[in-house]
């Protein structure tokens, strides 16, 4: 079975940070496209970051300069390093895959940035 288990959200303060982390079990995950999506309350999921299994990235407009996605093929572990948080950031975060042609997402973890 495929599993995504997210960890790392909180509560930060506007301009701090946080670094989230997607454990992954069940995919061949070297090979994998790893994705960060976001979904704040009342308000469609939308991605976030990218990751390619050759490393190349890519980021919502929003992010750029500020969130760095990262991972470590040994652990089968992606990373969303966020930094500069904005009130705009508070959301629930979630980490996406495909794999064999079906897509999978974690349950997410809560990142709550306040004033």
């Amino acid at each position: 079975q495929v599993y995504l288990v997210e960890s790392g959200g909180g509560l930060v303060q506007a301009g701090g940070s946080l670094r989230l982390s997607c454990r992954t079990s069940g995919i061949n995950f070297s090979i994998s496209r790893m994705a960060w999506y976001r979904q704040a309350p009342g308000k469609q999921r939308d991605l976030v970051a990218v990751i390619s299994n050759d490393g190349s990235t890519n980021y919502t407009d929003s992010v750029k300069g500020r969130f760095t996605i990262s991972r470590d093929n040994a652990r089968a572990t992606v990373y969303l390093q966020m930094n500069s948080l904005k009130l705009e950031d508070t959301a629930d975060y979630y980490c996406e895959t495909t794999w064999k042609a079906l897509k999978y997402w974690g349950r997410g973890t809560q990142v709550t940035v306040s004033s």
